[in-house]
Order: C-alpha cells, then structure tokens, then sequence
C-alpha cells in the first residue's frame, strides 16, 4: 500500500480526530499531508471550532469533514463531549465512505473511544491505525485527581483501541514501549513518529515588541490545561520578580486554565509582569518565541508527562532558543544539552535555573545552537515523514498476508 508521489492513489485513508478543529491540528494535518503527497486520497472527520464553521471542504487537496463541538470541561462536560463527537464521527464516516470510500481508518486519540468507529468498518474490509497522542488513564488522572474507577474504564477502552488496530504509531519510545507491554502490540506493528517542527511550513510573524521596557523576555508558548504546569511556572515567576525587576514572562496560548491563570497572577501581584495572549495563530506564537531570552516548559513531573514528547518544546528549539523545564524522561530524549532541568517540581529551583540563564549570554547561544542543530538533524518533521509512511508500507504488507492466506 504504496505509491511515488505523483502516482495514483493506492489506498484511501480517513482520519479522525476529535480534540481539534482541522487545520488546527497540525500534527494530524502534517500527517495528511504526507501521506496526500505519497499518493493516497486523505479525509479528515474533525470538530468545528476556532473560526472554522465550515461543514466540508477541501483544505490542499485533503476533503475535510467538520461535525458540531461540545467543549467539556468537568468530567460530566467530558462524557457530552464524546457522546455527541462519537454520534457525529459515525455519521460522516458512513458519508465518507459512501462518497469517496475507505481503505484504513486513521485514528488520532484523545479520547480513546474513537475505535467505535473503527469496529465499524473494520468488519467491511479497512485496515486500522491507531496513533496514540496521549495517555488516556494517566491523562485522566492528572486532570482530575481520581484513580481507581475511572482509570481501569480508561485502560479498556485504550486496549479496545490497540485491539482494534493493525498498526499503532507512537510519538516517542516511551509511547511505543507502552504500546507493546500494555497494548499488547507486535514490536513490528509500532512505529515512532516524533512530533517534530516543520522547518518549512510557516514563517513567523513579527509581533509587537513585548518587554513592555524590560531587558529580558521569558516565554511559554503551548496549550494551558492542568497538565500543562503554568501555574507552577507563575510560582517561579513570582520568586525571580522578588529578585529582579527585569523580567517579562508572556504565557502565549489557549486552554481551560487561561482565565484561572489571569486571575492568580493578578492575585499574586505580578499582573504587569505576566502577558496571556490567549488563543493566537502559530505564526504570531512563533514570532513571539523568537523575541524570547528563555523558553519555559513548566510541565510537572508525574506518570504523564514524564512520558510525553512537549511539542513546544521542540518548538523552542526549531527558533534556536534555550529551554527550562522540569527533570522529565522524555524532555531529557528531547531537548538534552538544549535545556537546563529543575528538580522535583519546583518552583524555586525553576526560577532559579531560568536566572542563570537570563545572566549567561554566551551559554544560552551555546544551548540555542545545540537545540536548533538537533531539530534539523533529528527531529524535524521532515525527518518523520520516512516513519509514517513506513508504517502504511506494514499495513500493506499485511494486507498482502492476509489475502494470500485467504486465497
């Protein structure tokens, strides 16, 4: 199930993906891309949501399907959100398949109940794919504080989702080794397609200067959900304005924590010093991480994100910039010399690591350098494309098996 580019498509491929509108989502819209450009014929079934209210269109030669969003934000908010998702992922796959037919079902988690849809056609013949972004159970349990109950109803429906598919694809090693030991997945079936920057998508843009008249700029640019750590990041930033008055820190990006975010640090007393952009477009977050002194990622450590790939992170990097983050297994694999690591969560020593940096020039180049040499050495999506592709080229192999053990 291969083709050179400018071939004639060989397989038809949907993707489903319900925690972003598409091409909001651009790790899934990166993914599309490649495979459109190696000759498969790609839908995407998304939500609608920021700005794109459009039921259907074409987006580069990708046909996009766009179905009604519930935003859930208690755990109850949550099941309304999938229950009303699901309904509708079904119904456009059905229309999908009606109208332009499916070959391989492309699932990209969260939430883990996404297989429903593939249980559906994978009896008519399509292969499945699981791409696993995130950590249902441990997500869970970051988000909400709740073992016990919850989690073993997360972890079904994540092996439901591995028993569903015929390839899984992981974004880091620490994922892929989860798919084999938890998912029970054949080493062979995994592969590790890195959530890497593409160094030639978009250019960024310039923004207004936003030191507000200090010398340094220290920046987080990602979602902001509780996972995401700004609230210990505007603890650090309350220990290093009782130092220094030189520091701005701009928190750019959307999520659930926006709001409680501006009001603790204007609780905190550090509203002048703390710019929230809110949700913004990539090219404007880029332009603001090139004015940066200091990247932060602020993500705690605990099961979770000591597992997952940052993909701002990466981003700080693909800008040449150096990185503070928390001492994560994963943000090591990442960022290595790119970064200085705080210890056990705290704040302090985050503060006390982002100074170091803001008063050694020289070292945060060095860092800047080694960061960017790896994106382009490495980790760039450029990089990763080789890996997905490899990962249709095995559900071909075992649709070849298949048949010949049918025959």
């Amino acid at each position: 199930m291969s083709a050179a580019r400018g071939d004639a498509p060989v397989g038809r491929v949907l993707m489903v993906v319900e925690n972003a509108p598409i091409p909001t989502d651009l790790r899934v819209f990166r993914e599309a891309s490649a495979l459109r450009d190696a000759g498969y014929e790609v839908s995407i079934i998304s939500p609608k949501g920021w700005g794109f209210t459009r039921g259907r269109e074409m987006v580069d030669g990708i046909a996009v399907f766009r179905h009604p969003h519930l935003e859930g934000a208690s755990l109850l908010g949550h099941l309304a959100e999938y229950v009303n998702a699901t309904f509708w992922e079904l119904v456009l796959a059905l229309r999908v398949r009606r109208e332009r037919g499916v070959d391989v079902i492309h699932l990209a988690n969260p939430p883990d109940v996404l297989f429903l849809v593939a249980a559906l056609f994978k009896p008519l013949g399509a292969q499945v794919v699981f791409d696993q972004h995130d950590l249902g159970p441990e997500l869970f349990e970051v988000k909400f504080g709740r073992h016990g109950r919850g989690t073993r109803v997360l972890l079904a429906l994540e092996r439901l989702s591995f028993r569903v598919a015929d390839v899984s694809i992981a974004t880091n090693d620490s994922y892929r080794q989860l798919a084999i030991e938890r998912g029970e997945m054949a080493p062979e079936d995994v592969f590790v397609v890195r959530n890497g920057p593409d160094l030639t998508e978009v250019a960024p843009t310039d923004p207004r200067d936003l030191h507000g008249g200090r010398r340094h700029l220290v920046v987080f640019a990602g979602s902001m959900e509780r996972q995401d750590g700004v609230g210990l990041l505007l603890d650090a930033a309350r220990t290093l304005l009782d130092q220094r008055d030189d520091v701005r820190f701009v928190v750019a990006g959307p999520g659930a924590e926006l709001a409680p975010m501006r009001a603790k640090a204007t609780a905190m007393g550090i509203a002048d010093h703390v710019v929230f952009t809110g949700k913004i477009p990539h090219s404007e977050v880029l332009g603001i991480i090139e004015q940066a002194d200091v990247c932060v990622s602020p993500d705690g450590k605990n099961p979770l994100n000591d597992r997952s790939t940052m993909v701002k992170v990466l981003e700080y990097m693909a800008a040449g910039k150096p990185v503070v983050q928390f001492d994560l297994h994963e943000g090591h694999v990442s960022a290595g010399e790119a970064a200085l690591y705080a210890e056990g969560n705290d704040p302090a020593d985050l503060a006390a690591k982002i100074a170091a940096l803001l008063d050694d020039p020289v070292r945060r180049e060095r860092m800047g350098r080694v960061g960017r040499r790896r994106i382009e050495t490495e980790l760039a999506w450029q990089h990763q494309v080789p890996r997905l592709l490899a990962a249709y080229e095995r559900l071909g192999e075992k649709r070849a098996a298949h048949l010949a053990g049918a025959s």
